[in-house]
């Protein structure tokens, strides 16, 4: 059985990411989740227990997360849960194991700078003239799939942007 599940917390370590000997990208790291109650008669926060997940993501995904996902930043991950009992004759445990379908940062705690990544396969169909997207000599991106760009920025270049970095967390 498996179910959906949305989680927030900090990631406790740099993410591994490694490739099959077919070529599958790999990404995974622990996440900490901790519950938080405020306690009113002390007007603070307390932390309760901490569950950890190992967040497992593959493809396009794990490329994306092995450079954007930093130890320390608050992440958000939706994706399956899996439950795993294990034994191995001297101790026994359970590991709490998310194959996530979308990971990202948790803005609550800070912002972030949105890059879109050109997978080969999006850039193999926009040589071919597929209507998905293409990337122009300047680096600017267009959509033929209806989405059409919103406001005064719409047709601009887009330079200052590109310019811009992330902000850490």
């Amino acid at each position: 059985m498996t179910d959906t599940i949305t989680l927030t917390g900090l990631v406790a370590t740099e993410p591994k990411n490694i490739f099959t000997a077919e070529g599958l990208a790999i990404t995974s790291f622990p996440l900490a989740s901790t519950q938080r109650r405020f306690d009113r008669a002390n007007q603070r926060w307390i932390d309760g227990d901490t569950n950890w997940y190992t967040v497992t993501t593959f493809r396009q995904l794990a490329m994306n997360v092995s450079t954007s996902i930093k130890k320390g930043e608050r992440a958000i991950v939706t994706g399956r849960l899996r439950i795993k009992e294990w034994d191995n004759g001297e101790k026994q445990g359970t590991n709490i194991d998310v194959e996530a379908d979308a990971v990202g940062h948790d803005l609550a705690w800070g912002t972030a700078y949105f890059t879109r990544s050109i997978s080969s396969s999006s850039a193999s169909a926009s040589a071919t003239g597929s209507p998905e997207t293409a990337e122009s000599a300047d680096g600017s991106v267009s959509a033929s799939d209806g989405i059409a760009p919103l406001g005064e920025e719409a047709g601009k270049d887009d330079a200052a942007a590109r310019e811009r970095e992330a902000v850490p967390f």
